[in-house]
This record gives structure tokens, C-alpha cells and sequence, in this order.
């Protein structure tokens, strides 16, 4: 067995085991290329964060208090690929975007986005919901319309609640069409956390 066969063999047992591994390891597979998602998890003004990414962008973020980190790292690796490590600084730059945003002084997101976890008319509708510009909000109906769908502000709804990379795909600017809030992964206090800052009623430092 070659060397790079026995990492990813390795690679892959601890992604099964949603495990740590030590640095030496993380360091061969990463240099080897064994590695299809590295994740790091940040601690935030809304709790502790859990981002992973792939080669292609950004492909999950969690609140870990909220979804278990295992089992998001699990479902990474069903749904992505096995080759999952923490390989904290492949993530330095969402987690630096994320600080300048809760501080106020970022308004938006440079960092890639790989939209692999969605497809079909949710993909539509996360995609227009981050077009919706910071500070301002949309409608359930509207981003189902946008989407494709006029009539379809139900299943925007479920879209948005299965959102896999909120705060970045910005739901929380997606309310009723009568200003309520609905719904939010994370809970509704986070929603109207992230409102606030953007509406320039304080920062979350």
C-alpha cells in the first residue's frame, strides 16, 4: 500500500469516527491532497460556529449549540465526501469575514460559496435570498417568485429553514409578508440578533 493510500485510508476512518486528528496527520493529508473538506469551528457573539469548507467555497456553517458538530461533520461526509479533516487556517478567511460582519464593518461576503447541499428550487430560492442587500429585507412570497414560484412561499419557507450556510446566505432577511419574523435555524433571538446589527441598532461584538 503507497503512502497516500494508507492516509486516505486513514483519512477516511477518521471521518467515520468524526474524530480529531493529530497535527502530523492533518498536515500529510492535506499536503497529499486527501483532503475534499476541511472545517474549523469559531466562537461567535451568536455561539460557537462550525464552518467547512471545500476547494470550490464555503460549503456549510453551523451553530454547534444548535446541530451537533458531529452530526454535521457526518452529514459532510455522507453527502460531500468522507475526506473530512479540521484544517483550521483553509477556513481564516470566513472566519475573518465573520468578525468584521458582527462588529458592523463588513456588509458583505467575499468568500465563495459551494451550493453542492442544495439544488432545485431551493437552490433558487438561497440564491436570491443573497442577493438581498444588507439592511434590508424580503418576503417569503418574493423569494419564492424570484425563485420561480409565486406560489411556492411554503416550500421557501422549508429552503430557508434547511439553509446549510446561514449568516453568509443571509434568511434571516427573509420575514412574513406582514413583518413577522417565521422561522430561523438557531432560533429566533439569533434572528433578531443579526437584524439588529443590520439595522444599525449596535454591533455584536
Amino acid at each position: 500500500m503507497t503512502q497516500p493510500e494508507a492516509l486516505e485510508r486513514e483519512l477516511r476512518r477518521a471521518a467515520a469516527a468524526v474524530d480529531s486528528s493529530p497535527p502530523e496527520f492533518t498536515r500529510a493529508a492535506d499536503q497529499a491532497g486527501l483532503v475534499d473538506i476541511a472545517y474549523a469551528t469559531t466562537d461567535s457573539p451568536l455561539g460557537p460556529l462550525l464552518l467547512a469548507a471545500t476547494p470550490a467555497g464555503l460549503v456549510r456553517l453551523a451553530y454547534v449549540d444548535f446541530e451537533h458538530q458531529d452530526d454535521v461533520l457526518e452529514e459532510l461526509a455522507a453527502r460531500v465526501s468522507p475526506r473530512v479533516l479540521a484544517v483550521p487556517r483553509k477556513l481564516d478567511e470566513p472566519r475573518r469575514e465573520l468578525e468584521q460582519y458582527f462588529v458592523g464593518g463588513r456588509h458583505t461576503f467575499d468568500v465563495p460559496i459551494d451550493w453542492q447541499l442544495t439544488n432545485g428550487f431551493a437552490r433558487r430560492v438561497l440564491e436570491a435570498t443573497a442577493q438581498i442587500p444588507y439592511g434590508r429585507v424580503s418576503s417569503y412570497r418574493e423569494v419564492a417568485e424570484l425563485a420561480g414560484s409565486p406560489r411556492g412561499f411554503r416550500a421557501a419557507g422549508n429552503a430557508l429553514g434547511s439553509n446549510p450556510i446561514p449568516i453568509v446566505v443571509p434568511c434571516h432577511r427573509v420575514l412574513h409578508s406582514g413583518g413577522g419574523l417565521g422561522g430561523y435555524t438557531g432560533g429566533l433571538d439569533r434572528k433578531r440578533s443579526l437584524l439588529a446589527i443590520e439595522r444599525g441598532q449596535g454591533t455584536l461584538a
